[in-house]
């Protein structure tokens, strides 16, 4: 007997509907990126309070669809792309989340109509075949051994706690994956305190509480100080902790800055402590060969994090986590699941199981947008672009050192630059308050977003200059809006 499909529930996967609204929406959508890359009157962000935003999208759904299906879909999508914050703006100089290439946002249609899970081969044999090619052109990229393997997680926190959690399975001494935390000692991380906040996160989340991060003290630029690892060390041994890992920075989140690399390896290898390399931000300087000596030593990491929603101009979020040793990556997350995991004997770990070895058991197929790309619009592309935001982030740092006005907080060892106004009517005392301000102003106003950051000497400015298509020009009209924004 046939089981009868009710006709609203027919007409949702009917394909000729689906290919007149998906051929509005490109429309659509193209129109949006060519006001968004225009900048022109759109804001870069529109800003409303979360209540306001909450009140414009409240619930209302309806028990049936409306008569109109592809107009009443048409309308909210043009309420979701007039308020939401729009990256293609060439004056969004933000967060480090790219504004993507259009290409890729194609795939993520794919993707999201496949639904191809990745958790064992036959729920995504295309994704999982193109992920062992992405991965194997990123590790070559790095400079990593030919038996590096890795796997594609979702961000930088994630990737950073799956490398830990290899780490600790390999240096700790006991099975910490079975037998829990306190199975042995206590352990620790030795981590720059320039380091991102979900390495703290990390060692919480694996039960080793705030004693799991240890400090190092960095310099003046906020690169971790090699001299100082001697001194962390036997500070954690005096605690009763043992340390098992290094990390360094390749591009902190903060300022951009780059920890050397050589060193800390060095330092590493000497005290057999596992070598990991944050490179979230800045590992994608493999690419330039102007800039590639940014991460010189990362290629004797044990493990290095490296995000393509940011380098990579790809949409968030896709992240590799590679590991110089492919068969350490199995060791994040050691236990069986034999509903899904039917490997035995000599292939009792296949590689092509991506859930033996992510936090992720229905993963999208976050390879195909970056394999699809990377095959489409060819290499050369993604390795200008990080050539040209790291020159760009030096014309600025330039621009702001001549500017009486205007106080750089740091070289930018990429592209991020934080900088403050110090103009002569407003007294040091009050350039930390200054700087809040004038960003709320240029915010709220939608003529540029920027963010800010505290450091040392007080708040500042913070631009990560990660659109590809801003210009000088863009960000001469920053400084001047900043002036304007500060007259009393």
């Amino acid at each position: 007997m046939t089981t009868p499909v009710f006709p609203p529930l027919r007409a949702a996967y009917d394909p000729e509907a689906f290919r007149a609204t998906a051929h509005a929406l490109m429309d659509q959508l193209a129109d949006y990126l060519k006001a968004a890359l225009g900048g022109g009157a759109m804001p870069v962000l529109p800003w409303a309070p979360p209540a306001v935003n909450q009140e414009r999208f409240a619930t209302a759904f309806p028990e049936e669809p409306p008569q109109e299906l592809a107009s009443a879909f048409a309308g909210l999508m043009a309420r979701v792309l007039e308020g939401s914050h729009h990256l293609h703006h060439p004056r969004y100089v933000g967060h480090q989340v790219t504004a993507p290439v259009p290409l890729s946002a194609l795939c993520d249609a794919v993707s999201s109509l496949l639904n191809n899970g990745m958790a064992v081969y036959e729920m995504g044999p295309v994704a999982t075949a193109m992920e062992h090619h992405v991965l194997a052109w990123m590790a070559a990229k790095l400079g990593l051994p030919s038996s590096a393997r890795g796997v594609l997680t979702s961000g930088g926190s994630a990737g950073n706690l799956t490398a830990l959690l290899a780490a600790r399975q390999a240096k700790a001494g006991y099975d910490a994956w079975n037998g829990g935390a306190h199975a042995g000692p206590p352990l620790t991380v030795l981590v720059p305190r320039s380091a991102h906040y979900c390495l703290a996160r990390a060692v919480r989340i694996m039960g080793w509480g705030e004693g799991g991060l240890t400090p190092v003290d960095v310099d003046d630029h906020f690169r971790v100080r090699p001299d100082a690892l001697e001194d962390a060390l036997a500070g954690a041994t005096r605690a009763g902790r043992k340390a098992i890992a290094v990390v360094a920075s390749a591009g902190s989140t903060a300022t951009g800055a780059f920890d050397p690399l050589e060193p800390v390896a060095d330092f590493a290898q000497a005290h057999g402590l596992w070598f990991h390399v944050d490179g979230a931000h800045g590992a994608a300087a493999s690419l330039s060969p102007k800039y590639r000596a940014q991460v010189k030593g990362i290629e004797r990491a044990d493990s290095v994090v490296w995000d393509a929603h940011k380098g990579l101009l790809m949409p968030a979020l896709v992240t590799a986590v590679l590991f110089r040793d492919g068969a350490r990556s199995f060791d994040a997350f050691s236990q069986e699941a034999h509903y899904l995991f039917h490997g035995d004997g000599d292939d009792a770990r296949p590689y092509s199981d991506v859930g033996l070895r992510t936090l992720e058991c229905t993963k999208e197929m976050m390879p195909l947008k970056v394999y699809a790309c990377l095959s489409v619009l060819g290499t050369r592309v993604f390795e200008e672009a990080v050539t040209a935001s790291y020159d760009q982030a030096r014309r600025f740092a330039g621009m702001l050192t001549a500017a009486p006005d205007f106080q750089l907080a740091l070289e930018p060892d990429c592209n991020i630059v934080c900088f403050r106004h110090t103009p002569a009517h407003v007294p040091p005392e009050g350039w930390d308050a200054l700087q809040v301000r004038l960003r709320e102003a240029l915010v709220f106003r939608g003529s540029f977003y920027l963010v800010q950051t505290r450091l040392p000497r007080g708040v500042y400015l913070r631009t990560t200059l990660i659109h590809p298509l801003t210009g000088d020009a863009d960000l001469e009209a920053l400084l001047d809006a900043l002036r304007m924004a500060a007259r009393p």
